[in-house]
């Protein structure tokens, strides 16, 4: 009889890409399986969950750079006038 082997639980990813290419892999995974590896599904969730949150709060920041930005530009042009 042959144990399942377990996917160990990894750090939380740190940037953007990280994030976002434990996303892709994890998709893929999944997507490839005839049958669902049940053993290990709760690991790949909460490590995609954890991803999701990394990728979130990025964009997240940058959308409020970019209106930051955006907002101080107007506001530069509507004073030159």
């Amino acid at each position: 009889m042959t144990t399942p082997t377990r996917k160990r639980k990894k750090a939380a990813p740190k940037t953007f890409k990280a994030a976002y290419d434990i996303l892709k892999t994890n998709a893929a995974e999944l997507q490839q399986q005839d049958e669902p590896d049940i053993d290990n599904l709760m690991t790949t969730v909460e490590e995609s969950i954890a991803a999701y949150r990394v990728c979130e709060t990025r964009i997240n920041a940058v959308q409020q750079a970019l209106d930051a930005a955006f907002a101080e530009e107007d506001k530069t042009e509507n004073s030159d006038s």
